[in-house]
């Protein structure tokens, strides 16, 4: 029986995909705590990401691989190097060994490696280090992902739910897709037939901060935007204060990436409909 392996599975993401493979699937997460998230998933397996022995054995009578793992703000635990390309590095060659037959590999819009952006720049090596591979390899770079009750959700329903607002740089561009239609490209990307390389993929509607957050809300909220000067300013006086920041110069950069690009390319070539914005925001509000 085909076996998929997921990293990260623990997320939201990761959580929807283990529900909608219709192959059997492990899940990879790198703490137990991560693990208490698939307490009712029966094949879970706690590994480091940088463990060739632990990755080799899990990757072993899988035929796909999902790779979900990335970070978009450094830590004590982890930086970009260590997560994105250090991590990827190891799972191919753990996947390599076990004759893995195929990867997909879910990146950022704006990942390149000649970006001054740190996150953006290692997301892109990762992806290199993948599609250089001896293994078919999709990768699929997406923005802002919304979905029931998912992080990102979350914080733009309790921004939209208030009478006014604050918000860097309001006229930044956003392109928002569904978590469902994620799922249904990573599905796409993990069939024999399916296509491999770079994809970039996004809703069908690019808007600024501003109009997002005015269509999310149903009270009328006012934004305010707030100069983006400002908030890198912040990011690094709060670097100074704490190991553990809870925003970091590279971490706004790729939250304030403009994200308009056509959807529509990537969509026919993974044969999936792209969900409206308006139905979008309907289904995590409810």
């Amino acid at each position: 029986m085909d076996r998929v392996l997921v990293t990260g599975a623990n997320g939201h993401l990761g959580r929807r995909l283990l529900k909608e493979l219709k192959t059997s699937n492990r899940a990879v997460v790198r703490s137990e705590t991560a693990a208490s998230k698939l307490r009712d998933h029966s094949d879970v397996r706690i590994v480091d990401y940088t463990d060739d022995e632990g990755l080799s054995q899990a990757c072993t009578d899988c035929t796909g691989i999902v790779h979900l793992v990335g970070i978009i703000k450094e830590g004590a635990r982890a930086t970009y190097a260590s997560a994105h390309e250090e991590a990827t590095r190891t799972l191919l060659n753990a996947a390599t060994h076990a004759g893995v037959g195929r990867i997909v590999y879910l990146s950022i819009l704006g990942a390149s490696e000649g970006s001054s952006n740190a996150c953006l720049a290692s997301k892109a090596r990762a992806e290199s280090i993948l599609l250089e591979s001896t293994i078919p390899t999709l990768v699929i770079r997406v923005p802002m992902v919304l979905g029931e009750g998912d992080y990102a959700s979350v914080a733009l329903l309790a921004k939209a739910g208030r009478a006014v607002a604050f918000t860097f740089r309001a006229a930044s561009l956003e392109q928002p897709i569904y978590a469902g239609d994620v799922v249904e490209a990573i599905l796409a990307g993990l069939r024999p037939d399916g296509p491999t390389g770079m994809i970039e993929l996004a809703g069908p509607r690019s808007l600024t901060r501003g109009a997002l957050i005015s269509t999310a809300s149903q009270v009328g909220t006012r934004t305010v935007s707030l100069p983006l000067a400002f908030g890198y300013a912040l990011a690094w006086f709060l670097e100074r204060l704490s190991r553990n920041p809870p925003v970091t110069p590279a971490m706004l950069g790729v939250l304030d990436h403009d994200d308009d690009i056509d959807p529509q390319p990537g969509a026919r070539a993974l044969g999936i409909r792209l969900t409206g914005l308006a139905e979008m925001l309907a289904r995590v509000a409810a």
